[in-house]
């Protein structure tokens, strides 16, 4: 999957690379934000070229959420699709999550 983490002060940016977080790459996504959760307490999620999210790929999201905020920590939502954040609203996720329009205005939020 190659998750791309740049940091803007003790924020760690994880770009989510592709179109899709599914049951075909969630395995690769939960081995490969395991460090970033455990390195950093500050985490935004750059879904800017994500498409679609299945069930499997919305637990993952709510597993990163869940691990940081056991650690003090905290997960921003950045750049969601039309497609994306319909399905977290139908899901009322928007309601745990905290999801701006930018990388931008989610570093701020902080």
């Amino acid at each position: 999957m190659n998750l791309s983490v740049t940091k803007s002060g003790e924020i760690a940016i994880v770009e989510i690379p592709g179109d899709h977080l599914d049951a075909g790459n969630v395995k690769e996504f939960k081995r490969e934000i395991t460090q970033v959760l455990n390195d950093n307490k500050k985490v935004i999620f750059d879904f800017g070229q994500l498409r679609f999210v299945d069930s499997s790929g919305l637990g993952a999201i709510l597993s990163s959420l869940r691990t940081l905020n056991a650690a003090g920590g905290d997960l921003k939502l950045a750049a969601l699709s039309k497609g994306v954040r319909a399905l977290f609203e139908l899901v009322r996720m928007h309601r745990i999550f905290d999801i701006f329009n930018t990388v931008d205005e989610a570093v701020k939020a902080f």
